[in-house]
């Protein structure tokens, strides 16, 4: 298992932890140039953005944008399973919002494989807590998951977008299967956020920068 590093900005990043949009202070150790560069296209490269966000916070219509500003095509990572018609539902509803050029991955467990596999192509991955939820009720091992996921992330040198739910801003879930998940969840954003060259929170469809800069 990887550890996690950076989280107290060591590495040479600065988390803001949710100063909305005040610029973050120079950092005596700052990442190297070109890294949290933004979202224009030429300013992409190699750049790992995480967002997260609510339910229907608008974190995935921004996470789109992010990585449309490189060039196309694009691979989406899809790790939903359409196990009845509400989900078949959403997953149709997000395929016709998406502009002409994305190619769908669909890998509900096997993300981490998915996303080494994309080489130079852009890619987003929604989402992380779907994945976590496949690989909880599959019983698979989420130590050995988590490790092949940031490894996947420390090998990408192509732009690379992330979205999640935030799932720890409620109260203390009632039964064990919902806490373990909520605890794993946060876990794996730590270990997700310290690698990243840019964190955002998406709140009721506005971006607010906590690591790094919109």
């Amino acid at each position: 298992m990887a550890v996690e590093r950076g989280v107290d900005g060591a590495d040479g990043t600065w988390p803001c932890f949710g100063k909305c949009r005040a610029p973050s202070p120079p950092h005596p150790n700052p990442l190297p140039k070109g890294k949290g560069a933004g979202c224009q296209p030429g300013g992409t490269a190699g750049v790992l953005t995480f967002v997260l966000g609510g339910a229907r916070s608008g974190k995935s219509r921004y996470a789109e944008g992010v990585l449309t500003a490189a060039p196309s095509p694009w691979t989406y990572i899809a790790t939903a399973q359409a196990f009845d018609a509400e989900m078949r539902a959403r997953i149709a509803q997000h395929r016709e919002e998406r502009v002409p050029g994305w190619q769908t991955v669909e890998a509900p467990v096997e993300m981490p494989a998915a996303l080494a596999a994309a080489g130079a192509a852009p890619v987003l991955v929604d989402c992380l807590t779907l994945w976590l939820s496949n690989l909880m009720l599959g019983d698979h091992y989420r130590p050995a998951a988590a490790a092949a996921l940031l490894e996947a992330l420390d090998g990408r040198t192509a732009p690379t977008v992330l979205v999640s739910n935030e799932v720890g801003f409620g109260i203390v879930p009632g039964n064990a299967i919902a806490r373990a998940f909520r605890d794993e969840a946060g876990r794996l954003h730590q270990q997700v956020a310290a690698r990243a060259d840019r964190v955002v929170l998406v709140v009721a469809g506005l971006p607010i920068a906590v690591k790094g800069t919109l």
